[in-house]
């Protein structure tokens, strides 16, 4: 009972931090609310995020907000068609001594950080793209044999343009999976947009500060874990995942017509943890129905691709997420 009640305590202190950072975020990234949710949920789970929308819409600036609202250190990437994974992870060079002698000497890239923005990453090349590969699984880059730690915690924020516009490179499966979230930043309504022009071109702007310092959004990210989830939300999540795989038997009859892949236990794991970080957020101290509905479309979206014969159809990936939620959260209510 009394590690409970400590339980309690230490997630009522979280919440009352968050509502904090939260606020803070929002003065400067304005009338986004979902957005920012689902980007604090990602990373008090420990994961990364893919921030998916057209040119303007402050994805760049919402990241500059985060490494000062979180207190981590952060660097920048700016992807393009000729960027090298050396530009990324760095390299060895070959220093001559005063002694006359030469040795190698590493000299660290951008994303031996906290908070690594990767902006624009699908316009760089694939092999390019997948120099991230290992360092967003186990934190850490292996570079002449030599295994290199990256910081604690480690977190890649990525924007990406939508794949429609030329010179880009689609992410591959692999490569989309190791995303925790897929958030989808659309254009504001009219409302929040008169919000952003004013908040935005005046003399004073909104300036953020920081809650968060590195241990202490590690001790936060340790305590989401920590959160209790009930029977009736697991097998929820559980139903919705499994259930978004062709062949599967808890698959309905459409979706083999539907999809070609779905999501694998990954997307489980981020579910349930992304779930529990919505709870902390909105003050709850354990996630519910609702937060698995509201976060499953940013888990499950990058981990589900359409058939030729959908797409002629006209199907989309958050109407079949939609449906899916409509069938599988009626069923656990």
């Amino acid at each position: 009972m009394a590690d409970d009640e400590k339980l309690v305590s230490e997630i009522h202190e979280l919440t009352a931090r968050l509502h904090d950072a939260r606020s803070s975020v929002e003065r400067r990234f304005v009338g986004q609310h979902a957005v920012v949710e689902q980007v604090l949920s990602a990373i008090l789970s420990g994961g990364h995020v893919l921030l998916v929308g057209q040119p303007g819409l402050g994805k760049t600036m919402l990241v500059d907000t985060l490494s000062t609202v979180l207190g981590l250190d952060s660097a920048r990437v700016q992807f393009t068609p000729d960027l090298m994974p050396a530009d990324i992870l760095g390299s060895e060079v070959l220093d001559v001594l005063p002694d006359g002698s030469r040795a190698f000497r590493f000299i660290e890239g951008p994303v031996f950080t906290q908070l690594l923005m990767a902006d624009e990453i699908n316009r760089a090349s694939p092999r390019t793209q997948s120099a991230l590969l290992q360092a967003m699984q186990e934190g850490e880059v292996t570079i002449g044999g030599a295994h290199r730690p990256l910081g604690r915690p480690f977190h890649v924020l990525a924007t990406q343009n939508p794949i429609e516009q030329e010179g880009t490179y689609p992410l591959p499966e692999a490569q989309l999976d190791r995303f925790l979230l897929q958030v989808d930043v659309d254009y504001p309504d009219r409302e929040t947009e008169r919000a952003i022009l004013l908040a935005t071109t005046g003399v004073l702007q909104g300036a953020a500060h920081p809650v968060f310092d590195s241990a202490g959004l590690i001790a936060a990210q340790g305590l989401i874990r920590r959160m209790p989830v009930g029977e009736s939300v697991l097998n929820a999540i559980l139903d919705l995942v499994r259930s978004a795989r062709p062949g599967a038997p808890e698959a309905p009859a459409w979706i083999s017509d539907t999809l070609v892949w779905g999501p694998g236990p990954r997307a489980a794991q981020a579910l349930t943890l992304v779930a529990r970080a919505r709870a902390a957020l909105n003050g709850r101290f354990a996630p519910t129905l609702d937060d698995v509905e509201a976060m499953a479309a940013p888990v499950l979206r990058h981990r589900m691709a359409l058939g030729f014969a959908a797409r002629a159809r006209g199907e989309t990936i958050e109407g079949v997420i939609s449906r899916l939620l409509g069938d599988r959260l009626a069923a656990a209510a």
